[in-house]
């Protein structure tokens, strides 16, 4: 934290942070002038496993430094949430989640990959694909239909620049699945991970939001294996930072601040 004050200072530009927490409250308060970054997702927006700051905190560092402006980024990705536990959130009128969609400039979302936390053996064995899933494709089709009209309807200052991600691999990925997975299993998580994303995109696509691809970016690196923690599962440090740069450059040059 010290040597990221110190670094804004320099740059004049100021990130705020909130970090959901089972430990503590978050706050919600955005600095006069600042834009409002709010992150919602599961373990990939969290940080989990990373020990480094997660992609949404990066994200404000850039947006801070290409727009001279302050920053404040409410970070509420939860380890093991789906989609159906994010829309149950949105739609509690009281969850911090739902009151920080109020105020947003951006959305910065990353959700579905828990929604096939049941079949991952079966998906990673190579028993099945697609076919074994097609509730819970099809519910996640519903669920982000659901949550980004929820995010737009939240916020009652603007409309907000929503970027929602997609996933490198819906299970691990790297040398870790290389180790764990035979082929068979590697090429159905890959399948269902190109199945998930055309999900993701055409959702995002149907709601006027911003679809980030990261499974090409991910995949065409020398080996994913450096991009991710040691889970073979989460990004490590060089993930996050990659996650954040996409976003970046996916962002509008300029967000005019209204209310």
């Amino acid at each position: 934290m010290t040597r990221r004050l110190l670094f804004l200072a320099v740059t004049f530009a100021l990130v705020t942070l909130t970090v959901a927490a089972d430990a503590r409250p978050a706050t919600l308060e955005i600095p006069a002038g600042n834009l409002s970054v709010l992150a919602l997702g599961d373990s990939v927006t969290s940080g989990y496993h990373c020990n480094c700051d997660a992609f949404p905190a990066e994200y404000g560092d850039l947006l801070a430094q290409r727009n001279g402006t302050g920053v404040t980024v409410h970070n509420f990705g939860v380890g093991g949430i789906d989609s159906e536990d994010l829309l149950e959130e949105l739609d509690r009128s009281s969850s911090q989640a739902a009151q920080a969609a109020t105020d947003a400039d951006y959305v910065l979302l990353t959700i579905g990959a828990n929604d096939f936390a049941g079949h991952e053996d079966d998906v990673t064995a190579g028993r099945c694909t697609t076919e074994c899933v097609t509730e819970e494709l099809a519910g996640l089709t519903a669920n982000l239909r659901d949550i980004l009209d929820r995010i737009t309807e939240l916020d009652t200052h603007r409309t907000p620049e929503i970027l929602v991600t997609g996933y490198w691999n819906v299970f691990k990925d790297g040398q870790v699945a290389r180790n764990l997975y035979p082929q068979q299993g590697q090429n159905a998580t890959e399948a269902l991970t190109q199945a998930t994303n055309q999900v993701i995109a055409t959702a995002a696509q149907a709601a006027h939001a911003t679809y980030v691809d990261l499974a090409t970016p991910f995949e065409t690196a020398p080996d994913i294996t450096n991009l991710l923690a040691p889970d073979g599962d989460h990004p490590n440090a060089a993930g996050h930072a990659l996650i954040a740069d996409l976003l970046l450059k996916a962002t509008p040059p300029t967000r005019k601040l209204t209310g």
